[in-house]
């Protein structure tokens, strides 16, 4: 019973603070900035409830069940926002070349800053002196060295951790920063171990430890935060900007109101992807330490050698998402030696 309440608090938190928090501060801003000019309106009045029933009980109910519909579209709303739904062909398209530039621009900005350090050490040869000429004539490049050169320690770890924020391939580049961000994470199983962990998540996290799996949820407990808080920003602003076309005495409020709910907004959506951070770090845990607990629940022995790791977590993927075929019997050399049987007495 402990185990249930356990789990079913844990669950709760994630959609407390994800999505019916963000709930509760957009339906608050609507009813203090939006509501109050609508009062005079016939539909408003016939619908706005009577002195009987208390502002703080509406705002309670409301906020739960706008948070119970964004958690249950959360997946169309993150897709959104990642690129991949309702972009036009053209913009998906511009936004991939645009974010694969901005990525080669940091890696060319940070290879630079690097042998630039190796050629004041005179650690490099003719070859990297020819390589950082040709990275100093990059446009993306020239435009940031000086300013780059003044960066500290710290500030060029920065550079490193933009640089972070982007898979690893540039085929699997997002047209969003966010995507980009998500892609990542999303990637880093397959990219080091060929262990698709989109494909296998149900069962990676099934064999990880609580503490593993509570830190991955309470990671992306926080991008969903942002991620709701902008969805009711916008909202709440588009309302608010909808109200100022018929005539109310407090347009200046309205205004107000829009104005600053749209300037947030950028603000939440670089506040989602800097949570990202501790999200791909989260599962970068789960799959270094849930791959030896998977491959043994599984009933496969891991194998010492990395390449041959690889060659496994590829053929098990394969029979997951795959419908059968033969080949899978490549398999069979990886299955968990299991002893015999004693014989009856």
């Amino acid at each position: 019973m402990g185990d249930i309440a356990k789990g079913v608090f844990s669950g709760a938190w994630a959609l407390l603070v994800g999505w019916i928090v963000p709930a509760s501060l957009n339906l608050s801003v609507f009813v203090l900035a939006v509501v109050p000019t609508l009062r005079r309106d016939a539909a408003v009045v016939r619908w706005w409830p009577g002195p009987q029933v208390k502002v703080s009980l509406l705002l309670l109910v409301g906020s739960v069940l706008v948070g119970l519909v964004l958690h249950a579209l959360q997946n169309p709303l993150y897709r959104v926002l990642e690129g991949y739904a309702l972009w036009p062909d053209p913009a998906y398209g511009w936004g991939c070349r645009r974010q694969l530039r901005v990525k080669h621009g940091l890696r060319d900005r940070i290879a630079a800053l690097r042998l630039e350090q190796r050629v004041r050490e005179g650690r490099v040869g003719a070859d990297a002196a020819v390589r950082l000429a040709r990275l100093r004539s990059s446009p993306d490049v020239a435009r940031h060295t000086r300013r780059d050169r003044r960066r500290s320690t710290v500030q060029k770890a920065l550079l490193q951790e933009g640089l972070s924020r982007y898979p690893v391939s540039d085929e699997q580049v997002a047209p969003t920063r966010l995507g980009n961000a998500i892609r990542r994470l999303e990637e880093y199983g397959y990219e080091r171990f060929r262990l698709d962990t989109q494909v296998m998540w149900h069962e990676l996290t099934g064999c990880a430890s609580d503490q593993t799996r509570r830190q991955v949820e309470l990671a992306r407990t926080r991008v969903d935060f942002f991620v709701a808080l902008l969805y009711g920003h916008g909202v709440v602003a588009l309302c608010a900007l909808a109200a100022l076309l018929s005539s109310r005495p407090q347009q200046g409020v309205l205004l107000t109101a829009a104005s600053v709910l749209l300037a947030l907004m950028p603000v939440w959506y670089w506040s989602a992807v800097k949570a990202t951070d501790e999200w791909a770090a989260s599962v970068r845990s789960l799959v270094n330490l849930g791959r030896k607990p998977l491959a043994e629940s599984l009933g496969y022995s891991l194998p010492l050698q990395l390449e041959a790791e690889r060659t496994m977590w590829t053929l098990v993927c394969r029979l997951s998402r795959l419908p059968y075929h033969e080949r899978a019997a490549a398999l069979d050399q990886y299955r968990a030696c299991t002893p015999p049987p004693p014989p009856p007495p």
